[in-house]
């Protein structure tokens, strides 16, 4: 059973508020549910965890928490000091150790992602948990978007929650409605424990120079990110090929 959660800061009441909006937008949660929440170490998935953790304190649903770190030994995650953080939140960081296949030397984001979500899949069929929680926020979503237009040339983006498997397993994203700056912010203010390294390949990453474009529109258009973000709810197929 997770700790009580204490006295919130402003802060946190209103990235707890936004996440609380998100889950009831999107049905994310409900009474009983078992989630597994992706742990990788970033300040992301450790605000979800936190605050998906200190709502328990308050919401009218009990649901456990079982915090997943998928550990690839490439010396991005400092699991020795992560334990500890997630032991005073009131869980037990569960860490799976695995090889990243890298099909024949080739290694990106997309692959990474696509080995790790494997293990997820897995871990949660095996531990019969109903929810599987991810740390993507407003930013990631809004990226996604543009990503898919540009590099892909399609239209589609994260979607708050998704059903996998037949409706064995539903993804989550209770950040949707939370600003990577927020997430920073808080990050700084409990002081949560940085990753052992950064990923050597996040600075030349598609995601890294849509990111750089999006800061460079919003002197042009303060709005946009929420533009993009609304857009996705706002579609006018009358107006599509």
């Amino acid at each position: 059973m997770a700790q009580a959660a204490g006295k919130m800061s402003p802060l946190e009441f209103r990235i707890s508020k936004k996440i609380g909006r998100a889950i009831a937008d999107y049905g994310m949660l409900a009474d009983g549910d078992k989630v597994l929440v992706a742990v990788s170490g970033g300040k992301d998935s450790l605000a979800l965890l936190k605050i998906l953790s200190d709502r328990r304190a308050f919401v009218p649903i009990d649901y456990e928490l079982v915090p997943l770190c998928v550990d690839f030994g490439d010396g991005l995650t400092d699991i020795k000091t992560l334990r500890p953080w997630v032991a005073d939140l009131g869980w037990t960081l569960r860490v799976e150790k695995r090889r990243l296949d890298t099909r024949g030397g080739t290694k990106d984001c997309f692959w990474c992602s696509w080995n790790r979500r494997k293990v997820l899949f897995e871990y949660a069929r095996a531990h019969k948990c109903q929810k599987l929680a991810l740390g993507h926020h407003k930013d990631d979503i809004i990226q996604t978007v543009l990503m898919n237009l540009l590099f892909v040339g399609e239209i589609s983006a994260m979607a708050p929650r998704q059903e996998l498997f037949k409706g064995k397993l539903t993804l989550i994203r209770p950040l949707a409605y939370v600003e990577e700056h927020e997430i920073e912010a808080l990050a700084r203010q409990r002081r949560f424990p940085s990753p052992a390294s950064s990923c050597p390949l996040a600075a030349t990453s598609q995601r890294r120079a849509v990111k750089k474009m999006v800061e460079e529109m919003k002197a042009v258009c303060p709005g946009v990110k929420s533009n993009i973000f609304r857009s996705l709810s706002r579609i006018r197929k009358e107006y599509l090929l």
